[in-house]
């Protein structure tokens, strides 16, 4: 201000003449006015004799001097965002507000914790300077008043059962009614009876706890046979198990047939179990008959060609049929159950020979192949063992025990010398026979359970069934090695043991599937040749016919065993 009245007094005569001409009224009055002029060297007045502090950005990050306090904390100046609420004008030191530091000592926290945690209320923390700051709740509020704010720390009034009179006796002296620290209560009851409400719960609970766990019928079930066809014998005398030679095939060959082909019509259905197929068996070496296992306690036995018929029933077990097997000429063969009965039946009458049990469930049944150890089998049970039962004697003779799972399936390999179990313990174990010390052990943290294996018909490999939805191939000579460059995939099996099989001059490699598919593999290259529709439910075992070129038995959940070219 002072500059600028400086200013006012400057200006030339000439000016000021042409000025009051101008200023003239016509009443011969002059108009007032301010005579500026223009100062050249005016006064200046400093901003620091207003305000001395020196400011500092609020963002600066760095400052290259040592501020005083009232500059470090000065309030910010300068315009105001106009945009900006009240809310978002308020200090805050996070993105919902500002939170001021509270020093809780520790007991009083933890007080209140427990007081909430046992009585259900606790002081509020909340400081806002009113008058009722420190005597509010939170929580069960109606308990706190009722309680004057009483925590779990201060003295509440006992409760009946809080401090109970004892029996006392502490005279040493007197031996017979000495109690010392045992003394019971004065109100002490040393029976006590559940009332009527718990009685009749109780009662409950223990006739259903008997009902599940009910003793299992240990006695065997009498074992009938069915004879379904007039004509067991022929116009020479010979039974069903006689090899037809009026098929078209030669049966009683040792050469497989020299090229096969895919199945792709359906030639005839197998049905007679009304529950699903566990298991299907040719006959040895001509395959002539088909020999059938069911979840529904039966194996049947039907005629491959002319008719078809089902020949016989077998009905033994209380529990569905695991699994069967034939002997080698195919008079007897056996079949286990999960009635943990194991049972050795006579083909051509249906009479059962004899029982075993080992009071486990036999999943796996194998008759020794070699021509003189016929009268001994192996069975894979549900307690890790793998158990040799001689028939003629009933009696165990060899226990090979060193899987730490179900043992799932037997394979005898390198001319019957050894055989190759596997089991849920995801491992393969390879055993000389009679020697219970497994030779090899194959197991790798990328192995799955293989609950279905096959030897192929040269005896070299060993094809495997893997519950990742794989085939794998191991060597079945001496190492018995993976064949990595050999996997086939394409189909789904995880957590069903669909068996598979060789064509007989290995060009093609069959499974399963839980769809109730069949698929169809070539051997050399790997690849899925064809896969087509076979069942309702999972398809559980396959087939190859031995001396056909493109016959395939498959079975099923659904009940049916389907006869395929």
């Amino acid at each position: 201000m002072a500059s600028i009245l400086a200013l006012r007094d400057y200006g030339s005569s000439d000016e000021e003449e042409e000025e009051a001409k101008r200023n003239r009224v016509a009443g011969g009055d002059v108009l007032p006015r301010l005579d500026w002029k223009v100062n050249a060297a005016p006064t200046v007045y400093s901003n620091t004799d207003l305000d001395p502090l020196k400011h500092i950005d609020p963002t600066t990050k760095e400052i290259a001097y040592n501020p005083k306090y009232d500059e470090l904390f000065a309030p910010q100046v300068g315009p105001d965002n106009p945009f900006k609420t009240q809310q978002q004008k308020a200090h805050k030191n996070m993105l919902s507000g500002y939170i001021e530091p509270a020093c809780v000592n520790d007991f009083h926290f933890e007080s209140q914790r427990r007081t909430f945690s046992s009585f259900g209320y606790a002081l509020d923390p909340t400081v806002d300077g009113s008058v009722e700051e420190g005597k509010r709740f939170v929580g069960e509020t109606e308990t706190a008043n009722a309680n004057q704010g009483t925590t779990v720390f201060e003295l509440t009034k006992l409760r009946p059962s809080d401090k109970r009179k004892r029996h006392k006796n502490d005279d040493a002296a007197d031996i017979e009614g000495f109690l010392g620290p045992w003394g019971g209560f004065v109100d002490e009851q040393r029976i006590s009876k559940p009332t009527p409400e718990e009685q009749e719960e109780l009662e409950e609970l223990l006739s259903k706890r008997n009902k599940r766990g009910r003793p299992v019928e240990e006695r065997p079930i009498e074992e009938k046979t069915i004879l379904h066809i007039d004509d067991p014998y022929d116009y020479q005398g010979r039974s069903f198990l006689h090899i037809p030679q009026d098929v078209g095939v030669n049966l009683k060959s040792d050469d497989p047939p020299e090229k096969c082909f895919i199945p792709k019509k359906l030639l005839h259905t197998w049905s007679g179990h009304s529950k699903g197929v566990s298991a299907i068996r040719w006959f040895p070496r001509s395959a002539h008959l088909i020999l059938s296992s069911s979840m529904d306690c039966k194996v049947k036995l039907w005629e491959v060609y002319n008719e078809r018929r089902c020949i016989r029933t077998y009905l033994g077990h209380r529990q569905a049929v695991r699994d069967i097997c034939f002997n080698n000429s195919g008079t007897q063969f056996l079949s286990a159950g999960y009635d943990r009965y194991t049972k050795l039946w006579d083909t051509e009458k249906g009479e059962c020979i004899a029982r075993f049990t080992s009071k486990k469930i036999a999943y796996c049944v194998k008759f020794n192949p070699d021509r003189n150890k016929q009268h001994l089998f192996v069975a894979g049970t549900s307690d890790k063992k793998i158990l040799c039962w001689d028939t003629r004697s009933g009696e165990i003779v060899q226990e090979y025990d060193r899987h730490l799972g179900a043992v799932n399936t037997i394979t005898f390999v390198d001319d019957n010398r050894r055989f190759v179990t596997t089991s849920d313990d995801k491992s393969m174990r390879v055993w000389e026979w009679d020697i219970p010390v497994d030779m090899k052990y194959i197991a790798d943290p990328t192995m799955h359970s293989m609950p279905a294996v096959t030897l192929s018909p040269n005896g070299k490999w060993l094809a495997c069934q893997s519950m990742d939805n794989k085939v794998m191939i191991f060597s079945a000579l001496n190492r018995f090695k993976l064949n990595r460059k050999k996997t086939f995939t394409g189909h789904m099996v995880a957590g069903y043991a669909c068996t598979l099989d060789f064509s007989p001059e290995m060009s093609y490699l069959i499974s399963g599937d839980a769809d109730g598919k069949v698929y169809v593999w070539d051997w050399k290259t790997t690849k899925l040749f064809t896969k087509f529709k076979a069942h309702d439910k999972v398809c559980s075992g396959v087939l190859w016919h031995p001396h056909e070129t493109s016959k395939v038995a498959t079975a099923g959940w659904d009940g049916l065993i389907k006869f395929w070219d």
